[in-house]
């Protein structure tokens, strides 16, 4: 019997996993937390909120970039090597970023910050995958689920309490103590099997063209998807010449990497069928899930005058459901139900809160909303778990490192992806919604005169003359308008994300899969 066939690691695999989860919630929560500060950024430094938006760019273009090559680096230089430098960096970066004194030194240090930042979500599910047998990774994948859905819901709470609290700087020096506890925590459990260390020690190539390549084209997909709502989309020359970078760098590294013999990452994995399906499920439930963090909030604070912090709060009955049933479900469920129905349900959970959701009204009060979320949340925990194990049920491997960082990018690709068609379209039907609504405000309509002869003799009865009541009726009719249109609008991209939930389901049956117990 080998060495690899025997080896356990010294520590608790346990204790493994939830040092390895630390390092990689502190970065997608700190991924989260910036957006709510970025006003309080801009007037700190004396800059424009539109050049305040590149603290955000800069960092997920970088976090983009090495999301694909990370299992490369671990494999170049070590694992546990590679994930402590992240680490370190990462940190180390985010303190940059908190004492800086311009928006070029934000940027820049956001900008190294991206980029060891995208070394640790790969590094800690390859951690994870070589520390659990395949029939305790469903519950080890429970840790990673918590992290990637709760973060992005905590980050608005805790980033517009610090803001409006203290200062935004302690919104990336709050990562400084949390991230020297992970450091030190890693390198004490953490540890390279044998076969790591076996595959580090084999001579190792640069691939140059391909590193250049995924920097070329993920880069300007990036910063696509991040400016082109503020740029007007192809309308504007900058982000066509990007969208063309975006083609040929993708392009050009999927042919690349499929036809060199020492690709910088392996696509040979997404040959595995359980693998690839389970790629394209986690595309669906990374866009879904980030698009409908962005909807709840953002309708909330621009149309029913939430703060960002009690926006935030909104997500929190979600969050708290999420703790409880992502564990539940890969305890009792996943042992026991065929894990292609469990993904099924998740959708169809997901699919049907979204729907729910679609019934929006300018009334809507903060318990309905909140409700909203959990709802969603639901779904999502019967999808996260169920899809990694079963994505990685029958990968050989050799490919752990690769697909380990495969999965993390097209999952964090997907919800930029999610992002950027939510925000498009609720811009693009509010519009329209408000030309079709406009159409009835005429003197000819009888429920506009009868509205605004209402609100103006009550303004009236409030003391104002007969002219400036009738001016601010006008007013406060546009401003109703307005909140019908962008509720209508929000209301629309929940039934279309409804829709895409639903359209999700049958990509279940295309699994190879079986429970963790063994049963197809």
């Amino acid at each position: 019997m080998t060495a690899e066939a025997v080896w356990h690691p010294r520590a608790s695999p346990w204790l493994i996993a939830a040092v390895a989860t630390l390092a990689p919630f502190m970065e997608i929560l700190d991924t989260s937390i910036v957006n709510v500060s970025l006003p309080a950024i801009s007037g700190s430094l004396a800059s424009s909120y539109d050049q305040a938006t590149w603290v955000l760019t800069s960092y997920l273009v970088a976090n983009g970039v090495v999301l694909p090559v990370a299992g490369w680096a671990g494999k170049l230089i070590g694992r546990k090597r590679y994930f402590l430098i992240c680490i370190a960096m990462f940190t180390v970066c985010s303190f940059l970023s908190g004492i800086a004194t311009s928006l070029p030194q934000l940027v820049t240090f956001r900008l190294l910050q991206g980029l060891f930042g995208g070394g640790l979500q790969p590094s800690q599910q390859a951690v994870i995958l070589d520390t659990f047998e395949p029939s305790q990774r469903g519950r080890a994948f429970s840790m990673v689920a918590i992290s990637v859905i709760f973060a992005p819901i905590l980050g608005p709470v805790l980033g517009g309490w610090i803001t409006d609290s203290t200062s935004w700087r302690w919104v990336f020096l709050i990562n400084v103590p949390v991230g020297i506890v992970a450091f030190l925590a890693s390198a004490r459990f953490v540890e390279d099997p044998p076969w790591v260390l076996a595959d580090r020690a084999r001579p190792r190539d640069i691939d140059y063209v391909g590193i250049g390549l995924i920097a070329l084209g993920l880069g300007s997909l990036q910063i696509m998807l991040d400016r082109g709502e503020q740029l007007g989309w192809l309308s504007s020359p900058f982000i066509r010449l990007f969208a063309l970078f975006a083609a040929i760098g993708i392009a050009g590294a999927i042919v690349w990497l499929l036809l060199t013999d020492k690709p910088v990452v392996d696509l040979r994995a997404l040959r595995d069928r359980n693998f690839g399906v389970g790629v394209v499920t986690v595309s669906a439930i990374g866009s879904i899930l980030y698009s409908t963090n962005l909807l709840i909030p953002a309708f909330a604070q621009q149309w029913l005058g939430y703060t960002a912090l009690l926006a935030g709060w909104l997500l929190t009955p979600g969050a708290v459901a999420t703790i409880v049933l992502i564990p539940l479900v890969a305890r009792y469920a996943l042992p026991h139900v065929q894990t292609r129905y469990l993904l099924a349900f998740g959708f169809f959970a997901l699919g049907y809160a979204s729907w729910f959701a679609h019934r929006l009204t300018p009334q809507i009060d903060f318990f309905t909303l909140a409700t909203f979320r959990a709802l969603q949340t639901v779904g999502l925990a019967f999808l996260f778990v169920p899809n990694s194990t079963l994505a990685y049920s029958t990968l050989p491997r050799r490919f752990n490192a690769d697909a380990a960082a495969l999965y993390s990018m097209f999952r964090n690709i997907a919800g930029s992806i999610g992002i950027s068609v939510a925000s498009a379209l609720v811009q693009q039907r509010e519009q329209q919604y408000r030309a079709v609504l406009a159409g009835h405000l005429s003197a000819y309509d009888p429920a506009y005169l009868d509205t605004l002869g209402r609100i103006t003799t009550e303004l009236q009865a409030a003391g104002r003359t007969a002219a400036a009541a009738r001016h601010a009726a006008l007013g406060l009719m546009n401003q109703m308008l307005n909140q019908q249109a962008a509720t209508l609008a929000y209301a629309e991209v929940f039934a279309l994300t409804a829709v895409a939930a639903f359209a999700a389901i049958p990509l279940t049956l295309l699994f190879r899969g079986s429970t963790a117990t063994g049963r197809r």
